[in-house]
């Protein structure tokens, strides 16, 4: 019987860090000149009430950054969602109604459904991952491998969807990997170094790519092993050998139809680049009536 997966809340995103990512992006794509087709073509006292639908199914993320996008481009404009981030839609679901200038609706549209449908998309397909999992123990886990710029919203949209988060940065936890092996000397030297240059409150996991190599991690006591690009045959005997000591994280060749396999090995979290880095995005569009 696999483990009771508690409940996890979704962190919060920063405010700080929404207005500037969104003003960043309006500035782009606004230019030196504006947008020049609205101003062509759209009296200035028009107005307009638009709604985004979802067009197929999925789990939302993203909508502070879409609700920004509309407020920073014109603070008069009005938005209420309909839905909450990790909530699922289906096709043809409203999701958000926006209300005020038409120019500014238009204006703020194509950032917000940028963040929206990007953000959706990686909540919606790393929900097909842990389902895949449900059954056992195991957590899938996205990785350092990010769009530059995007790291906070996409590893909040992981959590949306249903995943964990892996390190942030460089900067939160020390993961040694193989090429830090070969430069430290070994495997044992280089948890020994780590342990001597961390602070009690940072975890140390070590990356190994054989059964071998975990024998000698477990006698430097690191806090995690990460066992890279195994099967199912040396993952089940890397499980049998950490005997519950440490958690386990399998990593390598991870994707939609091999996690179940790695999942059921025993393992405690499975970490992927798919969930961000190949993601498809969410088709939500918004359809806009002018007054």
């Amino acid at each position: 019987m696999a483990a009771k997966k508690h409940q996890v809340h979704l962190p919060a995103l920063s405010q700080l860090q929404i207005e500037k990512a969104v003003q960043a992006a309006l500035l782009e794509d606004l230019g030196l000149a504006g947008d020049v087709t609205s101003d062509a073509t759209i009296p200035a006292s028009a107005k307009a009430v638009a709604h985004m639908n979802s067009r197929e199914d999925g789990v939302i993320s993203g909508m502070a950054l879409a609700k920004s996008a509309f407020i920073q481009f014109d603070r008069k404009t009005k938005f209420k969602s309909y839905v909450k981030d990790g909530e699922r839609v289906k096709p043809g679901q409203k999701i958000a109604k926006i209300e005020g200038r038409a120019r500014s609706v238009l204006g703020g549209e194509r950032v917000a459904l940028n963040y929206l449908c990007h953000l959706s998309g990686i909540a919606s397909y790393t929900s097909i991952f842990a389902q895949r999992i449900a059954h056992t123990k195991a957590v899938v886990c996205c990785t350092r491998k990010t769009i530059p710029g995007l790291r906070a919203f996409e590893k909040y949209a992981v959590k949306c969807g249903g995943g964990s988060n892996h390190r942030y940065g460089l900067d939160d936890a020390i993961l040694i990997k193989d090429n830090h092996i070969a430069v430290a000397g070994g495997v044992r030297e280089a948890i020994e170094s780590a342990r001597a240059f961390a602070g009690h409150l940072i975890k140390i996991e070590v990356e190994v790519d054989t059964l071998e190599q975990l024998k000698e991690a477990l006698k430097a006591e690191p806090d995690v092993v990460m066992l890279d690009n195994m099967g199912p045959d040396e993952l089940k005997q890397g499980v049998e050998i950490v005997a519950g000591l440490i958690p386990i994280e399998a990593s390598g060749n991870v994707n939609i139809d091999t996690i179940k396999d790695i999942a059921e090995c025993g393992v405690d979290m499975i970490s992927t680049s798919k969930i961000t880095m190949s993601a498809p995005t969410l088709d939500i569009g918004l359809d806009i009536h002018i007054d």
